[in-house]
């Protein structure tokens, strides 16, 4: 079958978590180091996970990750539909980088099929700038409930007419199934499009696999291209979902706790902390299982006084306070540094219909949410001293008190200086607008050591997640070669 876009090739999976982002991320490695000009592609995402690009958008934390991959910057363009849930029912929906409103599902799914230009419209750009583009889906195609006006899987891939592999994770068990399944729920068009499947994590000899990949393709007609090994502790940022696999084992010199809050965000600001070979830092949902901690982060939140109020509810109001009678350290981050502060006001009901609402007290200061969301990527240095800090700000809201007297940052944007950030006279608690402030190696020393760990070990975080990416790349490359990928794509191998 003839495809208008053989260049584009789209990853889709049998389920969420399938694998579609990290084999992605892999192909987009794998192409780029051999010379090929590649960009990666999600046509609609949903997580929690964001990252701000180059001209001052927001997109999908994975495909900020997958640019990584291709060595370049993050682009509007490579995710113009991200839904960020705020409530059960309904989200925040962001379109080429910019947030348009909230939406309830059911007002999204009417709004969908006007998206789909926008969708395609992106794609062409990237297609004009680069030799190839690799496109993620989202979720699984064979969600029949979600066909209709579907932007996110075949309904994009018919659209712009590109090929399709589709993945499916053999841990979870049922593989066969999953695939075949997948499969079968396609229309006929849709069947056609597919041109392999692709097995993730799997473990063991695959000699032992072969009558099951020889019966799928004799009953579908599709090859399996490639089975993926098991990566054991393979880091590479999660889309959305807290990756529990992650988690090293206890009894490092510094105890690092999250309290996970429903609607927490960019949780990826603590990769660093749970890779490094000194720190324990675990995320707790239930605070019956907090047993103390060095050092306390509230993260990020797309909803900030529902999950202030899920805090107090669950007890972790009482906690926080006791760490800091027992001199424990504590910093807020974006939406967790506003819950440090007296008040939340939300007025224009930007995240929900609660109004003010009381913070937690512990700086003097309070916030206004307002319509007009912070996006931007700062550089600068830590208040009084020549350590350098990089990062980026997605925040509705503007904090104002006595508390930000004393900044954390002293940053610059467009040659204008200005400060970010508090820390409060006795020394515990910090609180900054800033993600991202963890990756740097030299302020990490520092903010580790203000937690208390004072003997370190160098950990360069970016480095080590440049060496993730490589060697996931060779993983993929060694059982799905670069030829095979050239075929896929109908490009010219690599001499």
């Amino acid at each position: 079958m003839p495809f208008r876009n053989p260049r584009t090739l789209m990853v889709q999976g049998t389920t969420s978590d399938a694998g579609k982002s990290i084999l992605v991320t892999a192909l987009c490695r794998i192409l780029a180091r051999h010379g090929f000009g590649v960009a990666p592609f999600k046509p609609q995402n949903m997580a929690l996970n964001s990252a701000v690009t180059a001209e001052g958008g927001e997109i999908g934390r994975a495909q900020a990750v997958q640019a990584e991959a291709c060595f370049l910057p993050p682009s509007v363009e490579m995710n113009p539909v991200l839904l960020k849930p705020n409530s059960d029912i309904g989200a925040q929906v962001i379109v080429n980088g910019r947030a348009i409103g909230n939406m309830k599902a059911t007002e999204y799914h009417a709004f969908k099929p006007g998206l789909l230009q926008e969708v395609v419209a992106s794609h062409s750009r990237l297609q004009a700038k680069y030799q190839t583009v690799i496109v993620e889906g989202a979720g699984s195609p064979a969600e029949i409930n979600l066909r209709e006006h579907d932007i996110a899987n075949m309904g994009f891939a018919e659209a712009v007419d590109c090929p399709v592999i589709i993945v499916a994770d053999i841990d979870r068990g049922g593989v066969f199934a999953h695939l075949l399944g997948t499969y079968e729920l396609l229309s006929a068009s849709e069947k056609a499009r597919v041109k392999g499947f692709v097995i993730n994590r799997f473990r063991g000899d695959v000699s032992l696999l072969e009558p099951g990949l020889e019966w799928l393709e004799q009953r579908t007609g599709v090859p399996v291209l490639a089975v993926i090994p098991y990566l054991t502790n393979l880091h590479i940022e999660a889309e959305d979902a807290v990756n529990q696999q992650q988690k090293r084992d206890q009894g490092q010199p510094l105890k690092v706790v999250v309290p996970l809050y429903p609607r927490a965000s960019n949780h990826t600001d603590f990769d660093v902390l749970r890779m490094h070979p000194q720190v324990d830092c675990e995320f707790i949902r239930d605070p019956q299982q907090f047993s103390g901690a060095d050092l306390i982060v509230l993260p990020g939140s797309k909803n900030v006084q529902g999950d202030l109020q899920w805090l107090k509810e669950q007890g972790w109001e009482a906690i926080i306070q006791r760490h800091l009678r027992f001199a424990g350290r504590l910093i807020g981050i974006c939406g967790g540094y506003q819950m440090l502060g007296e008040w939340i006001h939300d007025p224009q009901q930007i995240e929900s219909a609660a109004g003010s609402g009381a913070g937690l007290g512990i700086l003097p200061m309070e916030t206004t949410l307002t319509g007009n969301k912070t996006l931007r990527n700062v550089s600068g240095q830590l208040w009084g001293t020549q350590v350098l800090v990089s990062g980026y700000e997605i925040h509705a809201g503007v904090s104002q008190g006595p508390a930000l007297e004393q900044p954390l940052f002293e940053l610059e944007l467009n040659g204008e200086r200005y400060f970010d950030g508090v820390r409060d006279p006795g020394g515990q608690v910090l609180g900054s607008y800033l993600h991202g402030l963890f990756d740097q190696p030299e302020l990490l020393q520092e903010l580790l050591n203000w937690a208390g760990l004072e003997q370190q070990q160098g950990f360069d975080y970016p480095a080590f997640r440049e060496a993730q990416i490589n060697r996931l790349a060779d993983a993929v490359e060694a059982v799905l070669p670069v030829d095979a990928l050239c075929r896929l794509l109908t490009v010219e191998s690599p001499a």
